[in-house]
């Protein structure tokens, strides 16, 4: 182990801070770098992994975030992602409770919070890979290169990749994950607080200890398993101090036989074994916690891996290598999605981007080479463990040993940015060594650097504000990237403006014209717009192509019975329901297809299954009262209104209805009370006013029922039926005030 400063240290264009006054300092550049996201929307990913999960709200049992995936579904089901991270679902649940609700406030802050713990730990974590693993006196871990290592965590804490995993709550999986990563590696270090340089000890208790943090980060994300390779990593090269270079030497050229008696003494083989086994409990008890078995994911989410041709395969995975490295080294370029045509496939190797990886390689094959064959000891532990802080952690999104459900994701390269921001730090240290008459330069281009960092990560988290502004900024980055426009469309459409989302909708169709969800949304705005035939050739081909789709099943069959193709539409809600069993708005539309061809107890069934599915669906309930009022089963119709209220007790829509059913009853009293009280929660309604009125003119209360006519009038003039009875009532109060003969 190297016990003395790292010798280009001094020369980093940095002071030389106190421990505590580093960690602040870098705590606080990376607040200032994401802190005007903390009153950001829920964006993206956030509405299936936070809104619509209800593993976050208190209702849900607590133990259901151990038996599903981190979007809310069964792992069981084979529609799961088989993405498990129970922890992380465990914070968004406290979020929830802290903030008695959906407030994104809390979730952004802890966020932007964990970013900077997280920013400052990392000083102690370069501080042992590039100087060493030293104590005091006291036990106390010493920082050899203590600017290098603030250099570092500076450049960690303000690199601008890092925005989607910190303003986007969804991010958080990463957050969590990293934490824990790096208190694995460093209560790993503890197992070796030696009293001296030839104490060979290691406490078995620590390396335990880590390898239960090794399994609380991966079930924040599985990326977390990881740290066991940059664990065994900085063992091999700095707690036993092998030269790789020297030892492949000997192994291959067979000189100077391998000491391995010199090995054993270390207990090397002994802390493998056990991160091994370890390692591969882990990975066990995760495959069988998947139970069907990986995800399936399609071509659109990763087509280089449905390449037949192996060898562009592996050109296009290589491809993606190096667009994750130019992210690195370029962050300006961010998007939050670059599937569906962002990055089109190389198809040939004359393709011009095969300079990307040839270039990727060349400087891998560079620094690999530095890293086993200098002489300079420092250069190498630094250069290796770098490399392979950088590589390690990015092995699970490298499509190697399973398939990943992404192109590019920038949110995979926040641990593995540790390892590039390790390696630019060491670049400028050998720089001012190496070059120090243009020290000043550097100092300057260093400190620029930082700005421009800073200055895009605020600019980009206000980006990630809202769906808004980060859906609109992606259309710049990639404009081939279908759902980037169908994202840009169906925001548009949710602000109510159907008719710039048409373009966006058409133009991702245009781009992936097997685009399903697109065309599922493009039929329903134009269903709404009563251009019902084009709808139904959109709705018809989504079905054709994903003929699971039940949603677009559904909206089918609501155009085809407008367009009175009953027939049809039948069919198409059958199959909505076919493929998706508990569908409770498919069984309310069908219910209306059968109101309409006056198939009462089957539109009655259909929607008391709705509201067995869903005990509030709203619409369900009123249709079966306004049913039964009509077909004139006001004792049933009563009934089910109750039962209605005693679930929706706040639901004027439903008083209204039972209200009509007890005014026909002759049942005045109790009708007027609930017109009432519907009233006093929807003041506005004229239909309840003028039924209102009506039931006072029956009970004979001719002043009230003015009062109400005059009032549903004023909301609506034009309201039918009202205007006659209102005259009606005028009639017999002009007669009633006439004197008697």
């Amino acid at each position: 182990m190297a016990l003395s400063e790292v010798y280009w240290d001094g020369q980093i264009p940095l002071p030389k801070l106190a421990p505590v006054q580093a960690k602040v300092t870098v705590a606080l550049v990376a607040l200032l770098c994401f802190m005007n996201s903390y009153d950001g929307e829920f964006v993206f990913d956030d509405s299936e992994a936070i809104i619509n999960n209800k593993d976050l709200k208190p209702t849900t049992p607590l133990n259901n975030i151990w038996s599903n995936d981190f979007w809310g579904s069964n792992l069981s089901s084979n529609s799961s992602h088989k993405s498990y991270r129970p922890l992380t679902v465990l914070t968004f649940r406290l979020n929830y409770l802290l903030a008695g609700g959906l407030h994104p406030v809390g979730f952004h802050v802890l966020n932007i919070i964990l970013h900077a713990v997280i920013s400052a730990l990392m000083i102690d974590m370069f501080a042992i890979l590039i100087g060493g693993l030293a104590h005091d006196e006291n036990g106390r871990i010493l920082n050899n290169a203590p600017k290098t290592s603030l250099l570092a965590a500076l450049l960690f804490a303000a690199h601008p990749v890092h925005t989607e995993s910190v303003a986007g709550i969804v991010g958080r999986a990463d957050l969590l994950c990293a934490l824990f990563f790096q208190l694995s590696f460093l209560t790993y270090c503890k197992a070796f607080n030696r009293g001296s340089e030839r104490d060979d000890r290691f406490s078995v208790q620590w390396v335990v200890v880590s390898l239960l943090l090794c399994a609380a980060a991966m079930l924040c994300k599985e990326q977390g398993i990881t740290v066991l390779g940059v664990n065994a990593a900085f063992d091999v090269l700095l707690i036993c101090n092998v030269n790789v270079y020297e030892l492949s030497q000997r192994l291959l050229l067979r000189k100077n036989p391998l000491n391995v008696s010199e090995i054993l003494r270390t207990g090397l083989l002994t802390r493998l074994a056990l991160m091994g086994l370890g390692g591969l409990s882990m990975l066990y008890a995760r495959w069988r916690i998947m139970g069907t078995g990986p995800p399936a994911f399609t071509e659109v989410d990763n087509p280089a891996s449905f390449a037949e041709n192996i060898f562009l395969r592996i050109v296009n995975y290589n491809y993606y290598y190096s667009l994750n490295a130019w992210l690195l080294l370029c962050p300006w370029w961010l998007c939050f999605d670059w599937s569906m045509g962002c990055v089109p496939l190389i198809k040939s190797a004359t393709d011009w981007r095969m300079v990307w990886l040839l270039l990727l390689w060349c400087i891998l094959i560079g620094l690999i080479s530095q890293a086993l064959c200098s002489q300079d000891s420092q250069r190498r532990r630094t250069l290796t463990l770098g490399l392979v802080l950088l590589v390690v952690p990015f092995l699970p999104a490298c499509n190697i040993f399973f398939r990943v459900g992404f192109v590019v994701a920038e949110r995979v390269l926040y641990l593995s940015s540790a390892g590039y921001c390790l390696l630019l730090a060491y670049s400028v240290g050998h720089c001012c060594c190496r070059w120090s008459k243009y020290r000043k330069p550097l100092c300057v281009s260093v400190l620029g650097l930082l700005c421009v960092y800073v200055a895009r990560c605020a600019l980009r988290s206000h980006q990630w504000r809202s769906e808004q502004s980060l859906f609109t900024n992606a259309l710049s980055v990639c404009p081939l990237n279908a759902k980037v426009h169908y994202n840009v469309g169906k925001n548009l459409a949710d602000r109510g403006n159907s008719t710039a989302a048409i373009a966006y909708y058409r133009e991702a169709v245009s781009l992936h014209p097997t685009y399903v969800h697109a065309m599922n949304n493009l039929g329903n705005i134009l269903k709404e717009r009563n251009e019902l035939i084009e709808a139904e050739h959109l709705l018809s081909k989504a079905v054709s192509i994903q003929p699971d789709f039940a949603a677009a099943w559904m909206n089918l069959g609501i155009v085809q019975n407008s367009l009175q193709r009953f027939e049809a539409a039948e069919k198409s809600y059958w199959n909505a329901i076919r493929f998706r069993k508990k569908y409770p708005d498919c069984y309310y539309n069908l219910g209306r297809l059968y109101a309409d061809l006056n198939r009462n107890v089957d539109a009655l069934n259909a929607w008391r299954n709705a509201t067995v599915l869903k005990p509030d669906h709203s619409l369900a309930w009123n249709n079966m009262v306004i049913l039964l009022d009509n077909t004139g089963n006001l004792g049933q119709a009563e009934l089910i209104g109750r039962e209605a209220l005693k679930l929706l007790p706040n639901d004027h829509t439903i008083m209204f209805s039972l209200a009509n059913v007890l005014g026909k009853s002759q049942k005045y009293k109790e009708s007027e009370g609930f017109f009432l009280h519907a009233l006093r929660i929807n003041p506005n309604s004229a239909s309840c006013h003028g039924n209102l009125a009506v039931l006072y003119h029956r009970w004979g209360k001719l002043e009230l029922a003015k009062k109400h006519y005059e009032l549903s009038l004023k909301l609506d003039p034009e309201a039918p039926g009202t205007r006659d009875n209102y005259k009606m009532l005028r009639r017999k109060l002009d007669q009633l005030k006439q004197p008697t003969p």
